[in-house]
């Protein structure tokens, strides 16, 4: 149980790979709260887990939206009396050359998936300070290492998330507040259900054409994500900061 009456906090939380680390930590003590756009997603996910006997929280938010990032931390220390984790996880992906990004979808995505990791780590950091330390742990991707085709505003999003992350872990180091990221491969999830539609390709055939990109010939599971987002958020990792996790199946390894 290394999680045991530990505070919380994974941003959407009500499927894919947050939902995973959502059972995952409860699984190992936590007192976890988790937060999704969707008030519907999030109740449903709620009463799965609950049906499964899990004790979780959850509070509707937008990730993007600082007054609900601020009420997510608010209320997760409000029942739990502290944040010892946070999991910044929610994110989009919108296909599209540099050339066919609107500028509506390049702020929608840069919002979503780096502007969210910015609010959520400066008032974790900012709660955290105050309790002596804590761990965060952002959702990244490969192709915020190694780029991807069709994927500008993806990409410049997650390579933000990358070096965020470098940075919180460097100027925090010394206040006992870990960073590190995950940087996925594809999973399988429901954006790889919405990048085959985007793509038009019917969802077995690109599952196993993305298959092909990973050295092991074949796609990751949201459970595989959510044991290396607990090994980084644990004490197992105390040693670790600042650190890119590659969950990724060897694709960035070639």
């Amino acid at each position: 149980m290394r999680f045991k009456d530990k505070a919380v906090l994974v941003t959407g939380g009500a499927s894919g790979i947050g939902l995973a680390s959502v059972k995952a930590f409860a699984e190992e003590g936590a007192n976890v709260m988790f937060s999704d756009i969707s008030e519907e997603n999030g109740r449903k996910a709620l009463k799965l887990m609950k049906e499964a006997g899990y004790d979780v929280l959850f509070i509707k938010g937008d990730v993007s939206s600082e007054k609900d990032v601020i009420n997510m931390i608010g209320e997760t220390v409000s029942h739990f009396g502290k944040l010892d984790v946070i999991f910044n996880n929610a994110g989009i992906f919108i296909k599209g050359k540099i050339h066919e990004v609107s500028i509506d979808e390049w702020e929608r995505t840069i919002s979503i998936n780096l502007k969210s990791v910015f609010l959520g780590s400066k008032y974790a950091i900012c709660q955290m300070r105050k309790q002596g330390g804590g761990v965060i742990v952002n959702n990244s991707s490969c192709a915020g290492i190694v780029g991807d085709i069709d994927a500008a505003s993806y990409c410049a999003s997650k390579g933000g998330v990358a070096l965020l992350t470098k940075s919180i872990a460097i100027d925090y180091a010394t206040e006992n507040i870990r960073a590190n990221a995950i940087c996925c491969g594809e999973i399988d999830t429901q954006m790889t259900v919405y990048e085959a539609g985007v793509y038009g390709k019917p969802l077995d055939k690109y599952k196993n054409e993305m298959a092909k990109y990973h050295p092991m010939n074949r796609i990751g599971k949201p459970e595989e994500v959510a044991r290396a987002v607990l090994f980084l958020a644990s004490d197992d990792a105390s040693f670790i900061t600042g650190t890119l996790l590659s969950v990724d199946g060897g694709l960035t390894a070639m």
